[in-house]
């Protein structure tokens, strides 16, 4: 199963693009799928799976990288189910709460936002090299550099924490799996008993997590890590396919803006 932030080898245009470009197009489609009524949005989601084919990546990959924010995906709906006044359909007497029609529309809309925003990120995290991704932050924010912002050292924080993402992940399986066979139940249990036997993760993942972050910057500084502005094995260069995507982007842009619906 693919975890969310892990690389997917490939050698498609997407793969090829400038690092630059698709964090920029990542930034501004996610300020646009915000934004994005029911019709934009339905531009914006052909335009992510003509990306996910052309990318070469499959289906069955994307969903397995939004697993991970299930959890999130259901609370945000459900909330915006209970919460939202309108019209009721249905009343849950024992609570006092009524499920309208539209916070049913709202807490999809809203949950379907946050689906393509994850789905965005997941294409920029599978189709870009780690190095090459610290490579594109970096020249993303180097406007930033003359104010004296250390722009390396941002990107390479951003870049740890999107590498050690599929790792956490790993490490809350494996912590699980241990807690299972000493007998704690995940499953077939009621919510209460649930929260408690999740709460038996959290103390060993904070200890691995700082146990793994400790051996990561013991390990980055046998190296002779150093702070500050570094060369790169590959500069960062524009070629016509990275003009092409811009042109593409600008495009979806310009209709989600201009063209009424």
């Amino acid at each position: 199963m693919h975890k969310w932030g892990q690389y997917v080898s490939g050698n498609s245009i997407i793969h090829r693009l400038d690092p630059r470009i698709k964090i920029l197009s990542v930034l501004v489609l996610s300020i646009f799928i915000l934004r994005a009524n029911v019709n934009a949005g339905l531009i914006l989601s052909a335009f992510l799976i003509a990306v996910i084919l052309v990318s070469r990546l499959t289906f069955r990959r994307i969903i397995g990288s939004l697993r991970p924010f299930m959890f999130f995906f259901v609370l945000l709906f459900v909330l915006h189910l209970l919460f939202t006044e309108g019209k009721p359909f249905l009343q849950i007497s024992f609570c006092g709460l009524s499920i309208t029609h539209e916070g049913c529309c709202r807490g999809l809309y809203i949950t379907l936002q946050f689906i393509f925003l994850v789905t965005s990120a997941s294409i920029l995290t599978m189709t870009t090299i780690p190095s090459d991704l610290i490579n594109g932050i970096e020249g993303v924010l180097k406007p930033l550099r003359p104010l004296g912002i250390p722009t390396h050292d941002i990107a390479t924080m951003l870049s740890l924490a999107l590498r050690f993402v599929p790792s956490f992940l790993e490490e809350i399986d494996r912590i699980k799996k241990a807690q299972t066979a000493r007998g704690a139940n995940f499953k077939k249990v009621n919510i209460v008993k649930k929260i408690k036997n999740m709460t038996s993760l959290i103390l060993p993942l904070i200890v691995n997590s700082f146990r793994k972050a400790e051996e990561t910057a013991t390990a980055m500084d046998g190296r002779g890590y150093k702070r500050g502005p570094r060369t790169y094995l590959k500069d960062l260069r524009m070629s016509s396919s990275d003009y092409a995507a811009i042109a593409v982007v600008a495009i979806i842009v310009t209709g989600i803006q201009f063209i009424p619906f």
